[in-house]
């Protein structure tokens, strides 16, 4: 952004939180480094972009845009202009006039795409300034809008137009009007999935139509609908991009994608199925970029988050995440690893699949093709000189114990298991033939837990709870004036679903005395809750009660993803 001018100096001085002081500065620095004014200001973190585009359009009397309304622009308005170069350039025509076109730009002083879009439309190029990031969604939105009407043309698609290069990502961004049809609709479909933070796209064929959903924050949306006749050449990108087999439709099939958003890498696994109505794709979205890596942001606090930090600090016995699939497991033990790596520690793990590279941790992808299961995977392990190790999943007695062993030996061991809650996971290794002896002496904790949707705190609303909603949250009237209930309404920043985001809610079974004795007993999973309730532990239902009692989800979630003890 170029700046040069006095008046622009005054004008951030009145109009910013800019001291005089670093005004000297940064002209100094601009003096000695020939860099722009806006660049240092940047740089030095002394104004957002936001209070820059607002001076700049104070300093050039351009009106200045805190909104811009991307669902009421007419997407033939950005016909002739690529999605990369407005990106690029930051411009975007929001409306037309017989007269004149008006245009939203970021740097009013960048006079060449002004220009350019006077020559596109043959009109007058009313100016408009507002800030890189309000740009760059409203671009997202209008782009994405249009998009829907690449469906159009694809039943000119050829096999000559999937033609993919497997060695290097495919940037969506790239992909230009020259494009086969149906490239565009998959690269489309892609980026709309990472922008909406989706993570599964499903493609679903039928007698009639082919349904495309994606899974955000656990629920499943419809996204659009066509006629069957597309589903083959739909189907046929998306396998050539995953290396499979196109010929080979009455298999399942696995395969991976690599894309590139906006110098995001993402990695795309892709799982084929054979039904009645042709073969059915599943694509789950690994965005490494959006990983969350710290337990407190995962929504662990308190005692609970104390508890774990003090578990993982442990040299020896096994830690578990138990859960239903899709619950989070996954990322709560990659965070618990990103806690405790260090130089002085040696951590591998054995994964189906390795979703997510960490810094300085050996990772195993376990591939029963040539023999290598969770169990022989561990076993190699072992002979790493290992200080912790991880097990994706202890699905059998062999890796049971394994695991069991490793822990009893000197290792600290995380891993998961399927089970609906924390004293669930004892029986079910119980179940698969372990030892109660070994289970006792090396389990330390268990983690029960599941995910819930958080409100958009842009739309929530409060909501006053009828008596039998009461009766769940186990509160009275004369208690709600300490609690403000929201319930979820929609709006444009939460795509009019009402949620934003997810959270853990969770149990922590730290393994007791009392316990350990009762599992030695070979005791049922009940009377062990029992135990562990009585000596302190915060159940699932209870840790998602706080949560809608803090504003931070609602009640109808609280049904959804929980159940009553």
């Amino acid at each position: 952004m170029s700046i040069s001018s006095n008046k622009i100096g005054q004008i951030l001085l009145k109009h910013t939180s800019l001291t005089p002081e670093q005004l000297e500065e940064v002209l100094e620095i601009q003096r000695q480094k020939g860099m722009r004014l806006g660049e240092v200001l940047i740089s030095k973190n002394y104004l957002t972009t936001e209070e820059l585009a607002k001076a700049l359009a104070i300093q050039m009397g351009y009106p200045y845009l805190d909104h811009i309304p991307a669902n009421e622009i007419d997407p033939e308005l950005i016909k002739e202009i690529p999605l990369n170069y407005a990106k690029q350039n930051l411009v975007l025509p929001i409306s037309q006039t017989q007269d004149y076109v008006a245009v939203a730009i970021s740097d009013p002083l960048n006079h060449k795409p002004i220009d350019d879009i006077r020559l596109i439309f043959k009109k007058e190029v009313r100016v408009m300034v507002s800030s890189p990031l309000i740009l760059q969604e409203a671009i997202n939105k209008i782009y994405e809008k249009s998009s829907s009407n690449l469906i159009e043309g694809l039943e000119d698609a050829t096999g000559d137009e999937l033609a993919y290069d497997l060695n290097e990502p495919v940037d969506l961004l790239e992909a230009g009007d020259d494009e086969a049809p149906i490239i565009r609709l998959v690269n489309s479909l892609m980026f709309r999935a990472v922008k909406e933070k989706a993570s599964d796209i499903h493609i679903e064929p039928y007698e009639k139509e082919v349904v495309v959903r994606f899974r955000i924050d656990g629920i499943l949306y419809d996204v659009f609908k066509t006629a069957k006749r597309f589903h083959a050449s739909i189907s046929s990108r998306i396998k050539v991009m995953a290396d499979l087999d196109i010929a080979e439709k009455r298999l399942p099939q696995d395969g991976r994608i690599k894309i590139k958003i906006a110098g995001k890498d993402v990695d795309i696994r892709l799982s084929t199925v054979p039904t009645s109505f042709g073969e059915r794709l599943v694509m789950r979205i690994l965005d490494k970029s959006s990983m969350v890596i710290e337990l407190s942001e995962l929504g662990f606090a308190g005692d609970v988050l104390d508890k774990i930090n003090t578990l993982t600090t442990k040299k020896h016995g096994i830690f578990l995440v138990t859960g239903p699939t899709g619950s989070g497991k996954s990322t709560t033990l990659y965070a618990c690893l990103s806690k405790i790596r260090s130089v002085e520690r040696n951590i591998i793990t054995v994964e189906d699949p390795v979703e997510y590279q960490l810094q300085g941790v050996g990772q195993i992808q376990v591939n029963p093709k040539i023999d290598l299961t969770f169990a022989s995977g561990l076993r190699a392990i072992l002979r790493q000189d290992p200080d912790v190790i991880m097990v994706g999943e202890i699905r059998d007695q062999e890796t049971a114990e394994i695991a069991i062993d490793a822990a009893l030996t000197g290792h600290f061991v995380l891993s998961t298991l399927h089970t609906n809650d924390a004293p669930g996971a004892v029986t079910r290794l119980l179940d698969m033939g372990v030892e109660p002896f070994l289970v006792s002496s090396s389990i330390l904790g268990v983690i029960g837990q599941r995910l819930m949707r958080k409100i958009c705190q842009f739309c929530k609303q409060p909501y006053m709870p009828n008596d039998s909603e009461l009766k769940e949250l186990g509160i009275t009237k004369d208690m709600l004036p300490k609690y403000t209930i929201f319930k979820s309404k929609g709006c444009e920043k939460c795509s009019n679903t009402g949620y934003m985001g997810r959270t853990v809610v969770s149990e922590l079974m730290v393994v007791s005395d009392e316990i350990r004795a009762l599992i030695l007993s070979g005791t049922d999973s009940n009377t062990i809750k029992r135990e562990a309730v009585k000596e302190g532990m915060i159940t699932v239902r209870q840790n998602a009660v706080s949560k809608v009692l803090q504003g931070i989800t609602t009640i109808e979630e609280l049904f959804r993803s929980t159940q009553n003890e």
